[in-house]
């Protein structure tokens, strides 16, 4: 990765930990670890692990040629996922397109929640690095029912404790601490979500994808989980990358 790039994503993600300002909870010690990490993130080797399995079924030429766009237009296109695919005949996430991509090679697919997964599909989110986020969720009315479907994940409470995502995310108590982090506001411009995930997250040790940290939230609430891959976990993913349109795309991030 050249200079300017690794500026631009250190920026990038240090804006997206920097959440509630001298509120911050964590202490200084921890903070000054992510600092660190910023230049040195574990996520780059599972990034470049998934560029080599990428490789294997042909590499960025022969997903454009699948995608049906030009190897030059694959940045800007991988920024505006989720989207419709026709040949899917549904709205996908890039996981579920690298399935399907993988198929036509004459592959077993990787599952959804496989690390394998995690590792490609991050690099090939890793593609559209420096692009803004693009979905359109007016193209067609497949999109548009699915940010309406997303909208009201987000927004209905439910579960044994009435909760929301958006119980935890709303303006009345963005910056409120809780388990020692002020929470975020999902679609300021330096926090924006789906402009940095996938990503490695320090409490899991591990790379995790936007859907699987959305499974992990709902966990914690106790709510019951939506599956991966579901037209409901997409629905979610499509809204939330909306409420990030705009922001720049800096993969691998780095979360606690």
């Amino acid at each position: 990765m050249n200079t300017g790039i690794k500026i631009a994503l250190s920026v990038a993600l240090l804006s997206s930990l920097s959440f509630g300002g001298e509120a911050f909870a964590m202490s200084d010690a921890d903070r000054a670890m992510y600092a660190e990490m910023l230049e040195n993130n574990p996520a780059d080797m599972f990034v470049e692990s998934g560029s080599e399995m990428l490789e294997e079924f042909g590499g960025d030429a022969a997903l454009a040629a699948f995608l049906k766009v030009s190897e030059d237009d694959l940045p800007k296109y991988i920024a505006g996922f989720p989207r419709y695919l026709e040949d899917f005949k549904q709205v996908v996430t890039i996981s579920q397109t690298l399935q399907g991509f993988m198929h036509s090679k004459g592959e077993k697919p990787f599952k959804l929640k496989s690390s394998k997964m995690f590792e490609m599909s991050s690099y090939v989110k890793s593609i559209a690095n420096g692009e803004a986020v693009n979905i359109d969720v007016n193209a067609n009315e497949h999109m548009k029912k699915a940010y309406a479907m997303g909208k009201n994940n987000y927004m209905t409470p439910r579960g044994g404790r009435g909760l929301a995502c958006n119980s935890c995310h709303s303006a009345q108590v963005i910056g409120t601490v809780l388990r020692t982090q002020p929470l975020p506001d999902l679609s300021a411009k330096g926090v924006a979500v789906a402009a940095t995930w996938p990503g490695y997250r320090m409490t899991k040790s591990s790379l995790r994808t936007l859907p699987r940290r959305f499974q992990g939230c709902m966990n914690n609430a106790l709510l019951k989980v939506i599956p991966l891959g579901s037209p409901e976990m997409v629905a979610l993913e499509v809204y939330l990358t909306d409420e990030a349109k705009g922001a720049e795309i800096a993969i691998p991030g780095l979360k606690r």
